[in-house]
């Protein structure tokens, strides 16, 4: 009875033991299938035509918590990347399920192998299968449809719209500047009651401001010192305008002592009872000015109305001008018209180089006087430099690169000894003689089983410089690679270049690029002046931009 109930305990612990050991493995193949992402990629075609594209998929299974980066960019080389859409997000349970979808394409036939692409989940790299994509060329029925040979380049205008925003730039500061001018200076302004009243001739306008006086409030106020201090102005002014004596700066005996000579002479036809109320007239105003004497207001008002009368009695004395006077009168006014509208117009001159000068000073502490320098004298490599540039690729096989001006073909004729080992040669070139500023890419496919070296392509430019006069040239030489990690030799350098034109050299620097294989081969050939600033800017940006294709 004991041995059985111990065989039964021994028997049950054995087999909760075997379930705990299950268990166990089980969840612990659990955790780990949770924890393992799972990354599977599909693509919906393996052959298209040139131009066409294929959509990559690639799907990734990963918790909730972790962080994945997928691809970006033109990771996808020899395709090229036209489009990576938006991550698809689907959670299933406790797992997120990601999917990202790329659309790739190739513009050249051949077979093409889509490189295996990385995805980062949680800083560990992950990386897919690679596939290989046929892409075939677009079938031409030449039975139904003729064959035409290649079109010469044709000439493109240049676009004027730079040109009519600086045409109308300039028009718009011109007429803002004549606005003002005209405004400030030649606009007829409308005159003030003042002005209009110095306008009137000397007769005219001491009526006038007789009149004036009358109906001004100084009598009322007993401002009398005021008001007798205009009063001997008006006359005084009156005399010494149209009598020409000098009355302003003369004391009271002395202006009657001038009258009274002026009608001895017979020039001034006045009796002498005129002389004598104007002489007492003046005494009165004398006394109030500088006495403080305080006349009647009643007599105060006599003494204007007697002035009034003094004054026309003054003005009907006068002789009546002959006409020698009154032509020198008229070239008097013309005159003073003359030098007016002179002066108007050395203000305005005045005003026009001012303000270009303020222009040109304030653009030159903002943009330095070389650049307004350049900019003023039309500088060729600024020019360039600031243009639209261009994206294009160049020979086959095909160097992309970016240039400020599209390069042209050459038409080039291989040598005997060159036929020996290039079988096709495609070359293209800018070049502004002028300046040193030149551009060349060329492309050699290599005869079968004949090998192309870099050096020997290198040592032929140089030697084609020598031939065109270019002396003491320093060379140096060092690896060079484009953005996309392509390899390739770099020779750069000075020396003294030839001028179109000129007889003398000039310092300037080249650099050649070569990339390529055993069965091709690609340059890239730059010159330029040595102390052009601009060019070796255009210079520094298309190195930025190259790129090669590594295969044919």
């Amino acid at each position: 009875m004991n041995d059985s109930k111990s065989r039964y305990k021994n028997s049950l612990s054995r087999t909760r033991c075997l379930f705990s050991v299950v268990f166990l493995f089980l969840t612990l193949t659990a955790i780990r299938a949770q924890q393992k992402p799972k990354i599977s990629t599909t693509v919906d075609t393996t052959f298209i035509k040139i131009g066409e594209q294929v959509l990559w998929k690639v799907q990734v299974e990963v918790d909730s918590t972790d962080q994945v980066i997928f691809p970006e960019g033109q990771t996808f080389s020899p395709l090229e990347t036209v489009e990576a859409f938006e991550t698809d997000t689907t959670r299933k349970k406790s797992r997120l399920q990601l999917q990202k979808t790329y659309a790739l394409t190739q513009f050249d036939s051949g077979m093409y192998k889509l490189p295996p692409q990385r995805i980062e989940i949680n800083g560990q790299g992950y990386f897919t299968d690679s596939l290989q994509i046929a892409v075939a060329t677009v079938p031409v029925d030449t039975l139904k449809q003729k064959l035409y040979d290649i079109k010469p380049l044709m000439e493109v205008k240049k676009s004027t719209g730079i040109l009519w925003k600086i045409i109308l730039g300039i028009l718009l500061a011109l007429a803002i500047i004549s606005g003002i001018l005209y405004w400030f200076l030649f606009r007829k302004k409308p005159l003030t009651e003042e002005e209009k009243t110095a306008l009137l001739p000397p007769y005219d306008r001491a009526l006038l401001e007789l009149k004036q006086l009358e109906n001004s409030r100084y009598l009322i106020q007993d401002e009398y010192k005021q008001y007798y201090s205009e009063l001997t102005d008006i006359v005084r002014s009156y005399l010494e305008e149209d009598v020409h004596v000098s009355a302003l700066e003369s004391t009271t005996d002395e202006l009657i002592e001038k009258l009274e000579l002026l009608k001895d002479a017979g020039e001034l036809k006045l009796d002498d009872h005129t002389l004598s109320q104007f002489k007492n007239i003046l005494k009165t105003a004398d006394l109030v000015k500088f006495a403080k004497s305080k006349p009647l207001t009643s007599v105060a008002e006599q003494d204007r109305k007697a002035i009034e009368e003094i004054v026309i009695k003054t003005h009907e004395a006068l002789p009546e001008p002959t006409e020698e006077e009154l032509m020198e009168q008229a070239e008097f006014q013309e005159a003073l018209a003359q030098k007016q509208q002179r002066r108007k117009i050395i203000i305005a001159c005045a005003s026009v180089v001012g303000l270009l000068l303020l222009g040109g000073a304030a653009a030159t502490w903002y943009y330095g006087f070389s650049n307004v320098k350049d900019t003023i004298s039309g500088h060729p490599t600024r020019k360039l430099l600031h243009t639209e540039w261009v994206t294009s690729s160049y020979g086959y096989p095909p160097i992309t690169l970016e240039t400020p001006v599209v390069l042209r073909r050459q038409q080039l004729t291989l040598s005997t000894e060159e036929k020996e080992t290039v079988s096709e040669l495609t070359a293209f070139r800018y070049e502004h003689p002028e300046t040193l500023f030149s551009i060349a890419a060329s492309s050699v496919i290599g005869v079968k089983e004949k090998e192309l070296k870099h050096d020997a392509a290198i040592e032929k430019y140089l030697k084609e410089l020598e031939s065109q006069g270019t002396k003491n040239i320093i060379t140096k030489q060092e690896e060079f690679k484009t953005l996309s990690g392509v390899p390739g030799v770099k020779v750069y350098g000075s020396g003294k270049f030839p001028m179109k034109g000129s007889e003398e050299l000039v310092a300037g620097k080249y650099v050649v690029l070569c990339f390529g294989g055993a069965a091709f081969q690609q340059q890239v050939a730059l010159t330029w002046r040595k102390e052009d600033s601009y060019a070796q800017e255009i210079i520094d940006r298309i190195l930025k931009t190259i790129e090669v294709k590594t295969e044919i």
